[in-house]
């Protein structure tokens, strides 16, 4: 672990606390927390950008009927 020293406000150090507090956590627990909220691994981007790019496939059609087997073409801007 690496430690760092942060300022905050009496008022966000008391949330901090009570939040602390609420979850029978450390104070650090809580920081590391909201660190990965706020700022996720490029893996949990990654997984975030598959499932939307998921989410979406097979909603659209091309009308041709060859984008499952021409798709790389297609998504690379080599055809249409």
């Amino acid at each position: 672990m690496i430690r760092t020293q942060v300022s905050l406000t009496e008022e966000q150090m008391e949330r901090l606390r009570r939040e602390a507090r609420r979850r029978h956590v450390s104070l650090a627990a809580v920081i590391r927390d909201a660190v990965d909220q706020v700022v996720p691994t490029q893996d949990a981007e990654r997984a975030a950008r598959m499932e939307g790019l998921l989410s979406v496939a097979g909603t659209a059609a091309s009308g041709t009927g060859t984008v499952a087997r021409d798709h790389d073409e297609v998504l690379s801007g080599d055809r249409w």
